[in-house]
């Protein structure tokens, strides 16, 4: 090879300063642009879980319309109670139980029993799509990541009813019907502040529970979609939560894969996140509040 062919050799190649210079910069891009594009792709998952809610919310809507305004039960797992069931007297669930006996140890059964257990709920023949029943960001293996919450027709705690005839009945506090039995009960407050479906990330026993006498959580603080949570409400909408309180955050990022329950809030922002859910459930909360 000539001189002169080296010296062009040369001039195109990089040095590996050059090389390292290179690297930096594109690493350094990196770093600007992954938190962004993290950012849209969660924004994308919490546009397709509030989608899902909305779905699942409109086939609650529609089981209500052909069943004389009835609520469909809201406690999964209850696949044919008998006629003297005191909650849920001859109402099939609006699914079949998807949770293991172990569940908050981080146990799942097969997708199969999962799958089957929706299929066999009340609710399926109006929301026949499985997909819509879990959340994109859902533990892998977890085909039912929503629950209903305990007012709506669920397993009504302490202080939300009353029992006629070996049965319980709705109680009313201050013209709220606390826990819900048919559409027309839910006036006051608003439908569109009275929430039905919550995202908790995976399947849990019945609905989902929080406290109406007690200042306090019952199921934990679910963090979902960036620190908060997605919600379906009585007429229709569904909305994304964000969570005030660190405390709040901290608990339901700590209870991964778990369930300890009982949470007492730390923080003035964390109770504000609890009184926040207790009304949107009950209409109200059972008590005077602490701040």
């Amino acid at each position: 090879m000539t001189r002169a062919g080296r010296r062009t050799r040369n001039h195109n190649a990089f040095t590996l300063i050059e090389l390292l210079v290179v690297i930096s910069i594109i690493a350094i891009l990196m770093a600007i642009l992954m938190p962004t594009l993290n950012r849209a792709r969660e924004q994308g998952r919490r546009a397709a879980c509030l989608s899902n809610l909305k779905q699942l919310g409109l086939a609650w809507v529609l089981y209500a319309d052909e069943h004389d305004g009835r609520l469909v039960n809201g406690a999964a797992g209850y696949a044919n109670p008998s006629a003297g069931d005191a909650r849920h007297p001859n109402e099939r669930a609006w699914v079949g139980q998807c949770w293991h006996a172990n569940y908050s140890s981080g146990e799942q059964l097969p997708e199969e029993t999962q799958k089957q257990a929706i299929m066999s709920g009340a609710l399926w023949p109006y929301c026949s799509e499985l997909k819509l029943y879990s959340c994109p960001t859902a533990y892998r293996g977890e085909l039912l990541t929503y629950a209903i919450v305990h007012s709506m027709n669920g397993n009504p705690p302490a202080g939300t009813f009353r029992s006629v005839g070996g049965h319980y009945a709705p109680m009313i506090e201050e013209g709220v019907i606390l826990w819900a039995k048919n559409r027309d009960q839910i006036h006051r407050p608003a439908p569109g502040e009275r929430c039905v479906f919550i995202d908790e990330g995976w399947a849990t026993s019945f609905s989902y529970a929080i406290h109406y006498v007690q200042e306090q959580w019952w199921d934990d603080p679910m963090v979902r979609h960036g620190d908060g949570t997605t919600l379906n409400f009585a007429d229709g909408h569904a909305e994304y939560w964000k969570w005030k309180g660190s405390d709040t955050v901290k608990q339901g990022k700590n209870r991964d894969r778990s369930h300890p329950g009982q949470f007492k809030p730390e923080t003035p922002e964390g109770y504000q996140d609890l009184y926040r859910l207790q009304k949107a459930t009950w209409g109200r909360l059972g008590y005077t509040p602490s701040y």
